[in-house]
């Protein structure tokens, strides 16, 4: 399907999914980390600020700073960083999870990095694949003209382009490698996560949130 120009400007709250057993909160996503606090969702609600020392339906923060939080669960203490989840109280990273939230305008937005260089993607089903632009490509070191050439309809008419393959796509804790691509020469204002990255995950929406876990 064809790339439609984009320009938003983005944030994105990357989570990690944690159920407890009945007697706690059923699913808690941490959607930001600081030092001394950290805030959550539980149960699908509204994120709130959780500081070290409170506790909310069972959850209470230990201790907190922009790489991991510690939580007593369950009268257990377990470590999460972004992207892991655990299950009734274990730890469980062999399927990473991100949980993304809703701008003003439903746009969902994810920070990662294509072969180590940051980024900030547009998540975007229209799209068959990851697609930047060449001043990206550039700024990655990417030789992007070596990929085949072809031609894409944007909202600016049909502009050229070149078909790639990025060695790592990172999204929160979710890492795929060998991922097809595209890099466009003109007409694209915000990199775009496309179906090439989003195929190979289990994708679900609850009101304003969309999780993402990895299949493969």
């Amino acid at each position: 399907m064809p790339l439609k120009r984009q320009s938003l400007n983005v944030t994105i709250i990357a989570a990690g999914w944690l159920a407890c057993t009945p007697a706690w909160a059923a699913s808690v996503s941490v959607v930001g980390l600081f030092k001394d606090k950290a805030i959550v969702t539980i149960d699908g609600s509204k994120p709130r600020t959780l500081s070290v020392g409170q506790a909310v339906q069972g959850v209470a923060l230990i201790s907190a700073d922009s790489g991991s939080a510690s939580f007593d669960v369950d009268g257990k203490r377990r470590i999460l960083s972004m992207g892991q989840s655990f299950a009734g109280g274990a730890v469980a990273s062999d399927r990473q999870s991100v949980s993304l939230t809703a701008d003003a305008r439903g746009h969902f937005a994810a920070a990662g990095s294509l072969n180590g260089y940051p980024m900030s993607f547009l998540v975007d089903t229209g799209a068959t694949s990851i697609a930047i632009n060449a001043a990206e490509a550039r700024r990655m070191g990417l030789d992007y003209k070596a990929g085949q050439a072809v031609g894409v309809g944007t909202a600016a008419g049909v502009v050229p382009a070149w078909r790639v393959t990025f060695n790592t796509v990172k999204v929160g804790s979710i890492t795929l490698n060998q991922v097809d691509g595209m890099v466009l020469e003109a007409g694209l204002n915000v990199p775009l996560l496309g179906m090439s990255f989003l195929n190979r995950m289990e994708m679900r929406r609850d009101g304003q949130t969309m999780t993402l876990t990895q299949r493969y």
